[in-house]
């Protein structure tokens, strides 16, 4: 097999985990590493991948206008599950295939949403950082036990999420067009999205970002929400409305709130940063050592497929990209009824 240069601005990707990095370059690959620690700019991505084969690709956004400039690329591999980022109908009109890596790190994610909502139930992280200060601050949190989380998006990071609130002795609520039947296993309960944020102790986010989901959760939804709920964001930030979180923090209308995305990354400093009751965190809760081993995986083996001239395994195909235009209308009509 002739030579390929890989361009990864994926900014984990062979750092922790090394072994899907050796296995690009055992298979004659030039393996190129995102020299920023953060998502490239439209201008940056073309001066870093314009003589790609393969691109690795993080969490940047990938224009229309930036996969034109890119003459030579053949595949562009997602470093995740999410392939919102990705200007698809360019990609396909310049031959490119583009992959992801499906429910690669779910297990990570559900881990590090529980993180978070033990975090602001039992105010961990504001007793740390008061005590390190000299002070000693005892407050009361509040329990989890017997308490109802409602997920809204319920697929396999939503499930696992299920999983771990059944061992938390939990009642469980989900929000999902598609509604599956293996979450209900761990005794999760469909039911509407204003009933969910009615009831639900934790509201904790698991949708892609489609047309559909993008701005879900506004100035109406909060309101419906306890004012003593905590709101959980590990999928992406244009989901909530950011003006609307902000009031609502300000105004008491939830109780607290924790995010791992943005719309920008590194973020912009939103005033919410500075609230005791907020946690924020870089986008990093799908990644561990194992996640990064098992995700740079999947990533090796579809760039190794195409280079050899077989189909990926983890093709963004029409299929996929028909279910997700379904299940975005789908939702649309339902939030119009």
């Amino acid at each position: 097999m002739s030579s390929w240069i890989v361009a990864s601005s994926a900014v984990t990707f062979g750092r922790f985990a090394t072994g899907p990095l050796h296995r690009l370059e055992e298979a004659g690959c030039s393996v190129r590493l995102n020299p920023f620690g953060r998502p490239l700019n439209g201008r940056e991505m073309v001066e870093f991948a314009q003589d790609a084969d393969a691109l690795i690709l993080g969490n940047d956004s990938l224009s229309a206008a930036t996969i034109r400039r890119l003459h030579k690329l053949k595949i562009i591999a997602r470093y995740g599950v999410g392939f919102d980022g990705v200007d698809l109908i360019e990609a396909r009109a310049n031959n490119i295939q583009v992959t992801y890596a499906p429910a690669a790190n779910r297990e990570e994610t559900a881990d590090f949403t529980f993180g978070l909502i033990l975090d602001l139930a039992r105010c961990i992280t504001h007793m740390a950082t008061s005590t390190r200060d000299g002070n000693w601050n005892k407050l009361v949190g509040t329990s989890l036990y017997g308490k109802t989380i409602g997920i809204i998006g319920v697929g396999q990071i939503g499930t696992a999420v299920a999983r771990r609130a059944m061992g938390f002795g939990m009642d469980v609520l989900g929000y999902d067009i598609v509604q599956r039947t293996e979450p209900t296993i761990y005794g999760l309960i469909y039911t509407t999205l204003n009933d969910l944020l009615r009831r639900s102790d934790v509201v904790t986010l698991h949708v892609p970002l489609t047309s559909a989901t993008r701005n879900m959760i506004g100035t109406k939804e909060l309101k419906i929400m306890k004012p003593s709920a905590i709101l959980i964001n590990t999928a992406r930030s244009n989901v909530i409305r950011q003006d609307a979180l902000s009031k609502a923090l300000e105004a008491g209308t939830i109780s607290a709130f924790a995010t791992d995305v943005f719309e920008r990354e590194p973020p912009k400093h939103m005033p919410y940063f500075d609230f005791d009751n907020v946690l924020v965190t870089p986008h990093v809760a799908g990644s561990t050592k194992e996640s990064g081993e098992r995700m740079g995986n999947i990533v090796v083996d579809n760039i190794l497929a195409a280079k050899s001239g077989v189909e990926p395994p983890d093709l963004v195909s029409a299929q996929t990209l028909y279910t997700t235009a379904f299940d975005a209308a789908a939702a649309a009509s339902a939030d119009s009824r």
